[in-house]
């Protein structure tokens, strides 16, 4: 069963903060942003997640909160802010409407390349450099994924309730790196590698990476194959195990 509060904290926090990792991999988006004056969209949510995220010379950064934003996006519900991102909810700005522009143009020309990467035609993945923009962005996606599961979702709470303090390096061999960091069983992923991991999951190739995110090859199989690399704190590789299996869920 998918819980619409921690979709919401997803689709805000692994899914629009993709956008991120979206504006450095992807040279086409990057340019729609190229000699915009710096602009802010604030995505507020009753009972939910609330973020900003800032446009500026070609890059994307995400913040909490939307105490500073030039367009305010008020949602009243988790359900209607999961609808903006599956294209059923078209949200009414409550502050920036001179900006709509941007709006309408820019950020929704990025969401549409992110969901072209995201959900790719399975020709556009016979391009190398598509295929590791691809598949690093859906990487970024699934690492933050884990740890709103972890902090949101009753069986990811429970999961999390189990998980020794410290940092987990989650990677992919020669590609992008994420350290999930469980703190009094609270998770936060930071995007780039960990110093000091008390575990290791690393794929071994961004090959398998992708036909694990397609759910093509078993993660079990993989790992008892020497494909994905654990080691270090045994209990929390397996914790992260039964996370990864929500995500699933989720992001399906």
């Amino acid at each position: 069963m998918v819980d619409q509060k921690t979709l919401a904290y997803i689709n805000m926090y692994a899914v629009l903060g993709t956008l991120e990792n979206l504006c450095e991999l992807v040279p086409e988006a990057s340019a729609l942003l190229a000699g915009k004056k710096p602009i802010s969209i604030g995505f507020d949510v009753k009972g939910g997640p609330s973020a900003t995220l800032t446009f500026k010379n070609g890059k994307c950064r995400m913040e909490q909160g939307v105490k500073s934003c030039d367009i305010k996006l008020p949602f009243g519900s988790c359900e209607k802010f999961n609808g903006l991102i599956d294209g059923t909810v078209t949200p009414i700005p409550s502050k920036g409407f001179t900006h709509i522009g941007f709006l309408l143009k820019e950020f929704t020309s990025l969401t549409d390349i992110l969901t072209r990467y995201m959900r790719p035609a399975p020709e556009a993945l016979e391009d190398k450099d598509f295929f590791i923009a691809s598949t690093s962005l859906m990487f970024y996606t699934i690492s933050v994924a884990i740890s709103q599961i972890a902090n949101n979702d009753k069986v990811g709470r429970f999961t999390a309730d189990h998980m020794v303090d410290g940092d987990v390096a989650f990677s992919i061999k020669g590609g992008p790196s994420a350290t999930i960091r469980v703190n009094n069983h609270r998770l936060v992923t930071i995007k780039c590698a960990p110093a000091s991991p008390r575990a290791v999951m690393e794929f071994s190739s961004i090959e398998l990476a992708r036909d694990l995110f397609d759910g093509k090859v078993n993660a079990v199989a993989s790992i008892g194959a020497g494909t994905i690399e654990m080691k270090g704190m045994i209990s929390m590789l397996d914790n992260l195990n039964r996370l990864l299996d929500r995500v699933a869920l989720y992001l399906a």
